[in-house]
């Protein structure tokens, strides 16, 4: 196997450790009760820091995502992990299994952000990255004067990273216009975390300005919640899925290790998050590092992109589970 020789770092991203149900197409069959959910996510932190994971990345819709990253991280005491939140959605399904209806709420108000911050301003002094949750042009948080004022103020009483998470067709223009963002004359957005992947590549163009400008790049889903593993109800993504099995096979990894290569060799984000929801998938996630790409075979992948509005229309027909 090929020594790992990108840049990009693993993170582990808490979206399906900190609440029972999360949007994804393969639910394990688990103990969802909240001792065991917490037991599991400590095993789950532990491995991944014994592995070399240094990033954690939680928000408060996570569920107990916030205080299960707090707790562990006191009781083990790291001094060496860099941990990041964010703030908009509000968890709302309280640990009801079968939960109907949305299981977070968005509001990206100054009043959301200031009772949210009161909560994740605990995860300091490891605290590094403090993010808007899925920043859209609907929620109109990058025009919201006193939300970023608030934001900026934190970035200069604590020297936090101030951030924006992105989702949906219109990603790319989220991000073109936050990048163009100042207050004052002073910038307000020093990360960015975007999906990205082998279906969903509309953001790409703008992945260079956010390198060029400094900036932290960190990517999600690059799983494409769970898309990329065969799937009998895609048969669009049969050709996708046969490049995948041979490249697995060939470097004698699973298929979400070639998924999260992919992400780190074709454009070098300073972080990939896995998912994982047991010990079993992050030790699977982590060959990622066992083994590089080469041209050709980026060249395969990135040919498998789709159309980012069916890509979301497809992603908005997941369940939780």
């Amino acid at each position: 196997m090929t020594e790992n020789t990108s840049k990009t770092q693993i993170g582990l991203g808490m979206a399906a450790l900190g609440r029972p149900e999360y949007i994804n197409i393969d639910s394990l069959d688990r103990d969802k009760s909240e001792v065991a959910f917490m037991a599991n996510t400590f095993k789950v932190l532990d491995a991944a820091y014994e592995n070399g994971v240094r990033y954690f990345d939680t928000a408060p819709s996570y569920g107990k995502g916030e205080e299960f990253l707090k707790n562990w991280n006191d009781s083990r005491k790291h001094t060496d992990v860099i941990l990041g939140t964010k703030w908009g959605y509000t968890y709302v399904a309280n640990w009801q299994l079968g939960y109907e209806g949305a299981h977070e709420v968005k509001e990206h108000s100054r009043e959301k952000l200031i009772e949210q911050w009161e909560v994740s301003q605990y995860l300091l002094p490891f605290l590094e990255y403090y993010q808007i949750h899925s920043a859209t042009f609907e929620s109109k948080v990058l025009q919201n004067k006193p939300v970023l004022e608030k934001l900026l103020e934190l970035k200069r009483m604590i020297g936090l990273k101030i951030g924006i998470s992105t989702s949906g067709p219109n990603q790319k223009e989220v991000i073109e216009n936050a990048l163009q963002i100042r207050i004052d004359g002073e910038v307000v957005f020093d990360s960015f975390q975007v999906t990205y992947n082998m279906l969903e590549q509309a953001v790409l163009p703008v992945l260079r300005d956010i390198k060029l400008q400094g900036k932290k790049l960190i990517i999600k889903e690059a799983m494409a919640n769970g898309r990329v593993f065969k799937n009998d109800k895609y048969p669009q993504y049969q050709s996708l899925y046969a490049t995948l099995e041979t490249l697995a096979e060939k470097h004698q990894v699973g298929v979400d290790a070639v998924a999260l290569r992919y992400v780190m060799d074709a454009i070098q984000p300073d972080y990939v998050l896995s998912g994982a929801a047991d010990i079993n998938q992050l030790e699977q996630n982590l060959n990622a590092n066992s083994f590089t790409l080469n041209e050709e075979e980026l060249e395969v992948l990135t040919k498998e992109k789709v159309d980012s509005k069916a890509y979301w229309e497809e992603r908005s027909q997941l369940s939780w589970g």
